[in-house]
């Protein structure tokens, strides 16, 4: 995601603070120099991204009991003595580089052996407003791209209430067990009032989690920043509601999975193919090789697929593409927030 390596640490600090996490903006620039830290965290898997593993790492020793002063410092963890304006930062850093170093090894561990398989339920809000787009489709089959724990192939048993200035502009099954919030940053409301008939969903995921797992479970729950509990809290409410009723996920590689889950759908019924925030995992390859699988399969049949995805830029779009006789055509829907907390929808 981040073009320039030099660059990176403090790439993920300014998106961080942007994301409306201050404690991760200020541990990621100070980790940006310091050597030890950077070296830990660069023995990853390939593909996979160094901070959210390292800052991860931490946080789920400390979800699972390790006692250190660093979690005072985590709202997560009941902590309140960091407080992003009260000069707090350096002392901070120094007890989470206490922390890295006593547990040296079993941070290490973690950052080689675990994925960023972050499943944020908010990002439900922005495929909420997507697949309204394609209401009227007929049956619709969904097929996701890295499900992680699969909370966002049930995107439609979630409640979503749309937000302009701390007013409610727009909502979908208020009553849900679930209910999202997000804020509008834009005068159009997306299309909450419908929803296509879903026909079946299948996910496809590389390292898919077990959430009848509690070491699963509970790395789930450390890629959660931890001064923003109310992720923590859907994340819990979303499990809840899957485990209740779950939805099917095949294990392996999605682009060699894809043709066959596609062949399985009848050719007469809808299909759209989506992910959100997932390809920046891929390599430029597997990039054009997904685009070139859709580009044939359209030309047999219409296929759909809608991404959020980062736009290369600055922003993260909603973008639907439709592949037919070898035409692709696609418009964004909108930009939006990675963790789902507003969207400016396009209309």
């Amino acid at each position: 995601m981040y073009a320039d390596e030099t660059r990176y640490w403090t790439d993920f600090a300014e998106d961080a603070r942007r994301m409306g996490s201050p404690l991760y903006a200020g541990l990621a620039e100070a980790i940006h120099g310091d050597e030890v830290l950077k070296a830990i965290a660069a023995r990853r898997r390939k593909g996979q991204p160094p901070a959210n593993l390292l800052l991860a790492a931490v946080h789920y020793l400390l979800l699972r009991g390790t006692e250190h002063r660093l979690r005072e410092y985590y709202r997560s963890l009941g902590g309140t003595a960091y407080r992003p304006n009260d000069g707090a930062g350096p002392e901070l850093f120094s007890v989470f580089r206490d922390f890295v170093m006593q547990h040296q090894q079993e941070v290490q561990r973690l950052v080689e052996t675990r994925v960023t398989n972050t499943n944020e339920v908010g990002r439900s809000a922005m495929l909420r407003a997507g697949f309204g787009a394609l209401a009227g489709m007929g049956p619709l089959h969904l097929i996701e791209i890295g499900p992680s724990a699969g909370l966002n192939m049930i995107w439609d048993r979630y409640g979503i209430r749309y937000m302009r200035e701390g007013v409610t502009a727009a909502e979908v099954m208020p009553g849900a067990p679930l209910v999202l919030s997000c804020d509008l940053r834009s005068n159009a409301v997306p299309p909450v009032g419908y929803c296509p008939h879903i026909a079946g969903r299948i996910g496809l995921e590389l390292n898919p989690v077990d959430l009848k797992n509690s070491n699963d479970r509970d790395w789930l729950r450390a890629l959660v920043w931890p001064d923003q509990p109310h992720r923590l809290e859907r994340l819990e409410a979303a499990i809840q509601m899957f485990l209740e009723t779950p939805a099917e996920i095949r294990a392996g590689d999605a682009l060699v999975l894809l043709p066959e889950a596609l062949a399985e759908i009848p050719p007469d019924e809808a299909v759209c193919v989506y992910h959100t925030i997932t390809t920046y995992q891929f390599s430029a390859e597997m990039r054009t090789a997904l685009e070139a699988l859709l580009v044939t399969v359209g030309l047999s049949r219409p296929v759909w697929h809608l991404s959020f995805e980062f736009d290369g830029g600055s922003d993260y779009a909603v973008t639907l593409t439709h592949h037919r006789a070898g035409v692709a055509n696609a418009r964004t829907l909108g930009l939006a927030q990675p963790h789902g907390g507003w969207i400016a929808w396009a209309g």
